[in-house]
């Protein structure tokens, strides 16, 4: 294999991928990226075994071929050179030797062939939408994924389809975040699929124009094609649960507030809370509301606020990180709380759209 192209030409795919190449590996193989020269196309495959990133771009052949090299020390290398530099790539024996002016790196390589690829998923089922709209729906609703949980299904998104929709729904099992777009065309209504943490966050940094996006889903992987980048992920393989339960529905008590003083209210007596447990207490009625917080120090924090509210007096406790989430992704500029009583959960909603709702579990104090 021998290839020549500029310096940015490299960079680019090399940094798109780099993002699913862990620094601590299982197997040697898994740290390195896999190089496919032909037909004047150079083609950079990343994966984890879980998500798995192919970015082509163009450059000169002199000599197809393909194998593995250590995929950051390749990168930090080409990222090192001059930029406008050219650069050649040639492999010799085991070794491929990258040059550039007067600059030569010997790096190790292992052989193509024992390089995990996901070549064919099977797609049984696509749908396309606006790339926009789809940068939209993971934003307001990846915060909620749960980390290292347990319960594997909860470490990931649910995207469940419909004849005219796209739904997003994350919860760690404390909170949940709920969100749908209209998708352009689609042959997998009724599909329900649970996205990875990672391949969420990946597919995130992927997504940036206002052209079209096509998901293709088959049995265990779900691909999309982000201009010259191709985005395969697993999926998890479990039931997520019946998210519609937990949505507080004909809660008669309603909060209207405005979000940035609420948000200010909440972050000022976060302060003072329990840095573990990070609980704060809401007293509400028809006056407002009045936010406490206290700790282990007997140190206390209290933040009255004005609002409009309409039902019985509550006090009820929560997580502040989880009710500040929330209200950063709410776009409006009045936020509605619903409550039912002191041991249910909190809906929070946008004023102004109903294709987003948020849900917190109360806290005992």
């Amino acid at each position: 294999m021998k290839l020549s192209a500029s310096r940015e030409t490299l960079l680019n795919p090399l940094q798109a991928v780099i993002g699913v190449v862990e620094r601590r590996q299982t197997m040697p193989i898994l740290a390195n990226v896999l190089l496919v020269a032909d037909k004047g196309r150079l083609s950079v495959t990343a994966t984890d075994l879980e998500v798995e990133l192919v970015a082509a771009t163009d450059v000169d052949v002199d000599q197809p071929g393909e194998i593995t090299v250590p995929g950051r020390k390749l990168l930090d290398i080409v990222k090192a050179l001059d930029s406008g530099s050219n650069v050649t790539l040639a492999l010799k024996g085991e070794r491929i030797t990258l040059q550039s002016a007067r600059s030569r790196f010997n790096l190790s390589t292992l052989a193509a062939a024992e390089f995990p690829t996901v070549d064919d998923i099977q797609a049984s089922a696509a749908l396309t939408v606006n790339e926009a709209h789809m940068v939209w729906l993971l934003e307001k609703t990846q915060f909620a994924m749960a980390q290292q949980d347990v319960r594997y299904y909860l470490n990931g998104l649910l995207l469940e389809t419909s004849d005219k929709g796209l739904r997003a729904v994350a919860t760690d099992g404390h909170r949940l975040a709920l969100a749908d777009i209209e998708v352009l065309a689609s042959d997998a209504a009724g599909k329900q699929v649970i996205v990875p943490r990672k391949g969420v966050i990946e597919l995130q940094r992927l997504l940036n124009s206002d052209g079209e996006l096509k998901l293709e889903f088959g049995d265990n992987h779900v691909r999309a094609q982000v201009g010259d980048i191709r985005f395969t992920s697993k999926l998890i393989d479990g039931r997520f649960p019946d998210y519609e339960r937990v949505i507080p529905s004909q809660a008669r008590n309603v909060m209207l507030a405005d979000r940035e003083s609420l948000r200010h209210a909440l972050g000022r007596a976060a302060i003072l809370s329990n840095e573990k447990y990070r609980g704060i207490r809401l007293e509400v009625k028809d006056s407002g509301v009045v936010i406490q917080a206290h700790n282990p120090d007997q140190e206390e924090a209290e933040e009255e606020l004005e609002v409009q509210y309409s039902g019985d007096d509550i006090e009820i406790g929560f997580n502040v990180n989880y009710l500040l989430d929330s209200l950063a992704a709410v776009e409006s500029a009045e936020v509605r709380l619903s409550l039912i009583d002191a041991n249910s959960s909190c809906l929070v909603n946008d004023t102004t759209r109903d294709d987003v709702q948020y849900v917190v579990m109360p806290m005992r104090l």
